[in-house]
């Protein structure tokens, strides 16, 4: 039996529930000595170990992107230290936020519906075997115009993959839902296992389990990147050098001004809005279970969340704002989308025509020019890996990009060329 002193332990440091890091016992000198006896061999047999000895992997970005891949290179046996600037689900970040819509339905793209039916059901399994669920199953009702093209094309792909919705005739969905006015409505779906998710919150909770199976938590920013010999030359912003045997960047609209040769404008932030209105006292037609995650289909995507966590009414309009700094950016909302946001709730939720503001939020997207994702290595430093371009519909997917991310790297695996730098080649960065 070795002694409890020859392993590394880790334990968790808390102060008023945040994580900060892990630290280590050392080994007892006799262990020490007994491991370095010199035996016939010993030098192939310590080569042999370190070829098989875990990969270490820094991550850098705690949002979603970059939170599950490091929670899933950990539970794979990789060595993890994770990241962030100002803190996982900070409100900078992309992942930052009360809520995230998670649905399945993503027009003709077979593999993002595929990528959605896996997060989903990593989704449900955290649930399952945590003390934190972040997964609310509300449904997700779909409204359009005549052109219902883009929930039709995932239709096939939800038959197959057997995700449950149905097609929903107006004037049924009109008795089904009366809080909700169908004027001009052509089309209904309702898909039955989408619904929302705990944004921020689950963000911690990754970090915080990551730590617990023994990975590290640093916040700290990176200042500079540049390759030394092929290897990556990572500076912080406290003074020391990131030292890993690869590398993951996951910080979603920093991505550019990190990259500015691969990147650059590959990755644009742009300015979002939410508001939160308030439904009268006692009124509960606003809320789970009797009101549905929705969405407006038609010359915009607007879409919202019910109750949201009880802070109110969320709705936002899914069209892309003006170019956004995510650092320094101003984030106070703009009275005239506020007003476009009350002119729509007055056309197709009447009872929160009057509705008070209760509060409201300015994020940003990180746009890829073809709004996919950006998975793949540094071309000039090959044990860097770049994820980003979340375009708004990223958060769902973490728990599934990163179960994909992880394995690339450690495999040492080739990028998927859907997600490719590739593809971008005629956009230039700037």
């Amino acid at each position: 039996m070795v002694s409890k002193e020859a392993h590394y332990t880790t334990r968790l440091l808390m102060a008023r529930g945040r994580v900060y890091t892990r630290c280590r016992v050392k080994p007892s000198r006799r262990d020490f000595l007994r491991s370095s006896i010199m035996v016939p061999g010993s030098a192939a047999l310590a080569a042999q170990r370190r070829r098989a000895a875990p990969p270490r992997v820094a991550v850098v970005g705690a949002g979603a992107f970059g939170g599950w891949t490091a929670l899933h290179l950990r539970r794979a046996g990789a060595e993890v230290t994770l990241l962030d600037a100002w803190g996982p689900g900070n409100s900078r970040a992309s992942s930052g936020g009360e809520t995230r819509v998670i649905r399945t339905i993503y027009g003709p793209t077979r593999k993002y519906v595929e990528m959605a039916a896996r997060a989903m059901a990593l989704w449900r399994e955290w649930d399952r075997t945590s003390r934190e669920p972040f997964y609310r199953r509300t449904g997700v009702l779909w409204m359009t115009g005549a052109d219902d093209s883009y929930v039709r094309q995932s239709i096939p792909f939800l038959r197959e993959l057997r995700i449950e919705y149905e097609e929903i005739d107006p004037a049924a969905a009109v008795r089904r839902w009366p809080q909700i006015s169908f004027e001009e409505v052509a089309k209904v779906y309702l898909e039955h296992e989408g619904g929302y998710l705990a944004a921020r919150h689950a963000c911690d909770a990754v970090v915080r389990e990551l730590v617990r199976i023994g990975g590290t938590y640093r916040q700290a920013a990176v200042v500079s990147v540049g390759p030394a010999g092929g290897r990556p030359d990572i500076r912080l912003s406290d003074g020391t050098t990131l030292s890993a045997d690869r590398f993951v960047f996951a910080c979603g609209p920093w991505l550019g001004r990190l990259f500015p040769d691969v990147i650059g404008s590959r990755v644009r932030p742009t300015r979002q809005e939410v508001f939160y209105f308030g439904a009268p006292a006692g009124d509960d037609r606003f809320i789970e279970p009797r009101m549905p995650v929705w969405a407006e289909v038609g010359e915009r995507f607007v879409y919202g969340i019910p109750g949201n966590l009880y802070r109110g009414f969320k709705a936002a309009d899914d069209t892309r704002g003006p170019e956004f700094d995510p650092t320094d950016g101003d984030r106070n909302p703009s009275p005239d989308l506020e007003r476009a946001m009350r002119a729509f709730l007055s056309r197709r939720f009447p009872a929160l025509k009057d509705a008070p503001l209760l509060g409201a939020e300015v994020c940003q997207y990180e746009n890829s020019p073809d709004g996919h994702f950006i998975i793949d290595r540094h071309p000039a430093m090959p044990d860097l890996w770049i994820a980003g371009g979340g375009s708004g519909h990223g958060f769902k997917m973490g728990p599934a990009l990163g179960e994909i991310l992880a394995r690339q790297v450690r495999e040492d695996a080739s990028p998927d060329p859907f997600f490719a730098l590739a593809r971008l080649e005629a956009t230039q960065p700037r």
